[in-house]
Parts: C-alpha cells; structure tokens; sequence
C-alpha cells in the first residue's frame, strides 16, 4: 500500500497581493530570503502550488491532487497515512486474517525555492497473515504442533 506522494505545479498566481515591492503568495511567512534561494516563503510560488495526491489502489483521501500548507502537511499526511493503517485492520478482520506488521514513513523535503521544510509524503506497508484451514500443509501443521504440545502443561491442585 502506498501513500500519498507530494509535487509541485506551475500554476499562475491569481491569490498574490503586494507587500512593498515584491508581491506575496503565502501571506503570514517570512519575507526574509535565505542565501542561496529564490524566494521568501512569503513569495514561494513552488509552496503555494504544491499538491499531494494518493498513489494507491485504495479508497482514502485525496485520491485526486490537493493542495496542503507546508504547515498542514505532517499532520495531513499523518492522518492519511492512519487510513491506510485502519483499512488493513478492516481488510483483516473480514477475510479471518491477522495484521503482523503496520508500518509508517513520512518524508520530509526542502523546497528548492524558499529553504522551507515540509512534509513530502508517506509510505504505509502492511503485512497480513490469513490462515487457510483447507491447505493440507496447515493442517498437517498443527498436528505437528499439537503432538509437541501435550503433556507440556501442569495443574497441579493441592
């Protein structure tokens, strides 16, 4: 299963006012401009443009791209991520299954333009074990494990 991954699109800016000279796209970010970068958060084009859209086959959010802040983006991510966990408990509990392992990556990046940190995206891998009771090697299994098992434990009442 897999999570949602982040991107960024040229769109033109339509939602820009200006802010003495230069015009603001993200307004309440820092107008400073870090050394080696285009652009303040304030005025990131590639920020206010990024979208997040969901690579998998299931039926979660943001199955069409969206747009989240880079001060959104952990914890949406976050909670996108917490569907995938809760559809293999879903998927397991339906099909007599078992989730052995759910485990989560985040992503984090640097937008090339402003330097701002931000959630890029999130793995979600899951591992289901289902028991096949038809399977004659299950069956033979469990004989097995039961002739090693008797005996073993002792109540002893006095």
């Amino acid at each position: 299963m897999t999570g949602i991954i982040g991107g960024s699109y040229g769109y033109p800016n339509v939602n820009s006012y200006m802010q003495g000279s230069r015009p603001v796209v993200n307004p309440g970010e820092s107008t400073v401009v870090s050394p080696g970068r285009k652009s303040s958060p304030a005025e990131c084009e590639t920020c206010k443009n990024r979208k997040y859209q969901d690579g998998s086959d299931e039926m979660v959010s943001f199955k069409s791209a969206a747009h989240i802040s880079p001060e959104a983006s952990a914890s949406r991510v976050r909670a996108h991520e917490q569907e995938h966990v809760s559809n293999a408990y879903k998927k397991a509990a339906q099909n007599n299954g078992k989730v052995l392992a759910a485990n989560v990556s985040i992503k984090t990046a640097i937008c090339p333009e402003c330097g701002r940190t931000y959630t890029a995206g999130g793995t979600t891998t899951t591992k289901i074990s289902y028991s096949d009771e038809s399977n004659p090697y299950q069956q033979n299994k469990k004989s097995a494990d039961a002739a090693a098992f008797i005996g073993q434990n002792l109540d002893i009442a006095v």
